[in-house]
C-alpha cells in the first residue's frame, strides 16, 4: 500500500538503505587502484587472487570455493538458476525479503515459510518445512531485515542437527544472504560451519561499502560454484576486475577501516536511541542489529497513512511477510507492522518515537 501521492515525505524511512554519510569515500581508492587496474585482459581469472586472500580470511567457515559476483541478489538469483528446476519448493524466512520472494516467483517455484524467533529460524518450523523435500532453503543469518535478529551459534548447531537428520532434505541447498556484512554488530554465524558441503554464503558490500559498487563475494560447494562460473562466462563473463580492485583496497586500507568500525558504531547508537525513546513512550522492542526496525502496529494501513500525514514516509510490513505470522503461544508475534530505516535518525529521536508510538498503538 501505498501513502498518497501528495503528502510530502520530510523524512523517508521506508528504504531500507545506508547513511551515504557512513559509507567510504571511495575517491582515494579509485586513485589508487587506477594505475595497476587490470581492464585490457579478456581472460585473466575472474576473481582477483589478492582479494580472494583476503575474502577467505574473514569467511565464517573454510569454504570450499569462492567466487564474486554483482550484489547479492546476483549471487541469489545465479545460484537458484543451479538449484531450481519449475514446480520446486524453497524455505524462505516469514518474514522476510520481498525481492527474493518476488524472485521465487518468476522461478514458478513454492514458497514454504518458516517463522522466527530472536535466536533466527525455529528448528520445529524448519523440520516441518524439510518434511516437504524443498530445493533450496533461503535465510539470512545476521541483521535480518526488517526482523533486525541474527542467529546464534547454538540455533546454528540446532538447525544443523534438523537437516542432517531428514532424509527429505538430502538435496536441500542452504543459500545464506549476509547482505549487511560488515556494517553488522552480531557474530557473523553460517550454517557452512557444520554443513559446508550444502551451503552456499553470500556476503554484500552493497550497505557498508556502497550500493554502486555492485560486489558481493560468494562461497559454497565446488560443484555448484564451478557450475554458476561456467554459467556466468556465457553472459558478463566475471565482475570487473577493476572494481575487485577497489573493494581490495577497501577492504585494506586503515582509514577505511576505521570509518566502517565508526559506521557500525553508529547504526548501532541510531538503534538504541530509538528503541529507548519508544520505550519511553509505550513501546518496549529488542534493539535490532543493522539499519532497520521491525515496528509492530495495530493496523498497518492505519499507521503508514497517520505516519505519512506527519511528513514521515515508512515501509508497510505485508509485503515482507508470505503468511500471517503466527499467534505468541506458538512462538510468533501477533498483528501488523511496519519497517522503520533506524539507520536514516540522526536527531529529533524523541519526537520521530513519539510519531512512530501513537501510530502503532492507534
Amino acid at each position: 500500500m501505498r501513502e498518497p501521492q501528495n503528502s510530502a515525505a520530510r523524512l523517508d524511512l521506508s528504504t531500507g538503505t545506508p547513511d551515504p554519510s557512513l559509507l567510504p569515500d571511495i575517491g582515494p581508492a579509485l586513485s589508487r587502484v587506477s594505475p595497476r587496474a587490470g581492464t585490457a585482459n579478456y581472460y585473466d581469472v575472474p576473481v582477483l587472487p589478492e582479494l580472494e586472500r583476503v575474502l577467505r580470511d574473514s569467511w565464517p567457515y573454510d569454504t570450499p570455493s569462492l567466487t564474486v559476483v554483482d550484489g547479492a541478489m546476483d549471487a541469489i538469483s545465479r545460484t537458484l538458476d543451479v538449484v531450481l528446476r519449475f514446480g520446486d519448493r524453497v524455505v524462505v524466512e516469514n518474514p522476510g525479503f520481498p525481492p527474493v520472494f518476488d524472485l521465487l516467483e518468476h522461478y514458478g517455484v513454492e514458497r514454504v515459510p518458516v517463522e522466527l524467533d530472536s535466536e533466527g529460524i525455529r528448528p520445529d518450523s524448519l523440520a516441518a518445512a524439510l518434511a516437504l523435500s524443498p530445493s533450496a532453503l533461503v535465510m539470512q543469518p545476521r541483521t535480518h531485515n526488517p526482523a533486525g535478529i541474527s542467529m546464534t551459534l547454538d540455533r546454528a548447531l540446532e538447525l544443523a542437527a534438523v537437516v542432517r537428520s531428514m532424509r527429505t532434505a538430502d538435496e536441500t541447498v542452504i543459500i545464506e544472504d549476509d547482505h549487511s556484512g560488515e556494517i553488522s554488530t552480531s557474530a557473523d554465524v553460517s550454517l557452512g560451519l557444520f554443513l559446508p558441503e550444502r551451503v552456499v554464503h553470500i556476503r554484500s558490500y552493497s550497505k557498508s561499502h556502497g550500493p554502486d559498487l555492485r560486489i558481493a563475494a560468494l562461497g559454497g560447494p565446488t560443484w555448484l560454484v564451478d557450475r554458476l562460473v561456467a554459467r556466468r562466462i556465457l553472459g558478463p563473463g566475471w565482475t570487473s576486475r577493476m572494481l575487485q580492485a577497489v573493494l581490495h583496497d577497501l577492504l585494506t586500507d586503515v582509514t577505511t577501516i576505521a570509518g566502517l568500525d565508526r559506521a557500525r558504531a553508529a547504526y548501532r547508537d541510531r538503534q538504541r536511541s530509538l528503541t529507548t525513546a519508544l520505550a519511553s513512550h509505550g513501546l518496549p522492542l529488542p534493539v535490532a542489529d543493522g539499519i532497520n526496525l521491525w515496528l509492530p502496529v495495530a493496523d498497518e494501513r492505519n499507521a503508514v497513512v497517520q505516519l505519512a500525514a506527519a511528513g514521515v514516509r515508512v515501509a508497510p510490513g505485508a509485503p515482507f511477510l508470505v503468511a500471517p505470522l503466527g499467534d505468541s503461544s506458538e512462538g510468533g508475534t501477533p498483528g501488523d507492522f511496519v519497517r522503520v530505516t533506524a539507520g536514516q535518525v540522526r536527531d529529533e529521536v524523541d519526537s520521530l518515537a513519539a510519531l512512530l508510538a501513537a501510530a502503532a498503538l492507534a
